[in-house]
């Protein structure tokens, strides 16, 4: 997993990429005027983590955003520009004074489209900004059932918790545990999701003894100290913990290893923490941890062109891929809404996403050159992206989606075992 270590080289991947875009700022400011068109280039934003507890996520969303980039100019552009790209930091929860600057950076230099945040309420934090500059903000990563449907000008291609909720649930029952504690970053994904989980596990009859809704056992973004947490978690004797966290995570579980855990087959992660340990805690540590991870394990043709934009541009390849298809996916319908618009201002483009997802069903397409193709012969289209989510609903998300269910091995590193499809209400 690429962590803090290459964090820098992002910030500097971030850096170049953003040399001397600034003059393509549309003259209707970052959302490229009141949607009565525009034929100005294409300028995408990211706003995703290169610093914070979620840097590790940063390389593959970044990845997922340049090959599509890359793929889309080498198909012709949009609407005969091609696409530019600004690529900014997001930050994470602890100090949003970052992912705000970037939303004013990337509204200052025209971006019409941001991708990002990778956390919810990261996001939350500049939705209005970007939904009063006209910017239309795609989440890759953002699960939080909150953004259902929280703008005009926010989607996303990752579904939200109530997916994800209702596999881990299953997960944690599956395992015959009937006695459940949480250990609950105090923030809208992780309260988010542990609601979710909670509610699928005490449907089936399953009791939650630590951590639950209303109780008050969450612990502040950004915690280093487990001691009493742990301790507090132990004393209530559940037989599976969830850790439903970011890198704080790595402090929980160095503190369940102090305290005697047995964490093979008692014990779940999710997506904001099914990460790569190899480096992080002695071999055999986690293995038998189940963890879920929103998104079909992406094919290896993707993994490989993903892979290898990013050991161009930053000398090393990925070292896994979570939520890059997701960004690819929300770079290639906000290149083919335009295209249906006419258009590359924000609000144009937010009012053709759903229907280039396939809400008003037409003709499958795979890549944006065939979806181009399609358009400009009269056809409505349904882009099957790689990520396997289902066309935009009503409330901006995914009508269906799959949750990767993934487990640790010997040498901490998680191993892929299936997906679960499920849909989404709205």
């Amino acid at each position: 997993m690429i962590r803090r270590s290459t964090a820098a080289r992002g910030l500097a991947l971030a850096a170049v990429l953003s040399v001397g875009l600034a003059a393509c700022s549309t003259s209707g400011g970052g959302g490229g005027g009141e949607g009565e068109g525009s034929a100005e280039p294409l300028v995408i934003g990211t706003i995703l983590p290169v610093t914070g507890s979620l840097a590790y996520l940063g390389p593959p969303e970044f990845a997922g955003v340049g090959l599509a980039v890359d793929e889309i100019n080498a198909a012709g552009g949009v609407l005969g520009n091609d696409v530019e790209l600004e690529n900014g930091d997001s930050g994470d929860s602890t100090d949003m004074s970052v992912s705000t600057n970037t939303a004013t950076d990337l509204i200052g230099k025209g971006a019409q489209v941001a991708i990002g945040a990778a956390s919810s309420s990261v996001s939350q934090n500049v939705l209005d900004q970007f939904t009063e500059a006209g910017v239309l903000q795609i989440s890759p990563a953002n699960t939080s059932t909150e953004l259902s449907g929280a703008s005009d000008l926010y989607t996303r291609t990752a579904p939200p918790d109530t997916v994800q909720g209702a596999a881990l649930g299953s997960l944690i029952l599956d395992g015959g545990h009937q006695k459940v504690a949480f250990l609950v970053q105090n923030e809208t994904y992780g309260t988010g999701l542990r609601d979710n989980v909670q509610k699928a596990i005490e449907a089936a009859g399953a009791e939650v003894v630590y951590g639950g809704t209303g109780a008050g056992d969450e612990f502040a973004p950004g915690e280093t100290n487990f001691s009493s947490i742990v301790t507090d978690a132990l004393a209530a004797k559940p037989d599976a913990i969830a850790i439903i966290a970011f890198e704080e995570t790595k402090a929980a579980v160095a503190e369940l290893v102090s305290q005697g855990w047995d964490f093979n087959g008692t014990t779940y992660f999710c997506d904001g923490n099914t990460a790569d340990y190899t480096k992080d805690f002695d071999k055999g540590t986690l293995e038998g941890v189940i963890g879920t991870i929103p998104g079909a394990d992406p094919a290896q043709e993707f993994k490989d062109k993903a892979s290898a934009w990013y050991e161009e541009n930053e000398g090393e390849p990925l070292a896994d891929y979570a939520y890059a298809a997701e960004s690819y996916d929300a770079v290639i319908l906000a290149a083919l809404a335009a295209v249906k618009a006419g258009s590359t201002a924000g609000t144009d483009i937010a009012a053709e996403f759903a229907a280039v997802s396939g809400a008003n069903g037409g003709t499958e397409v795979t890549t944006f050159e065939e979806g181009v193709a399609a358009l400009e012969a009269g056809d409505e289209i349904h882009y099957k992206g790689v990520s396997g989510i289902g066309p935009i609903n009503e409330d901006n998300d995914p009508s269906s989606a799959f949750v990767g269910v993934y487990k640790y091995d010997d040498k901490n590193a998680i191993v892929f075992e299936r997906a679960i499809e499920g849909s989404v209400e709205g």
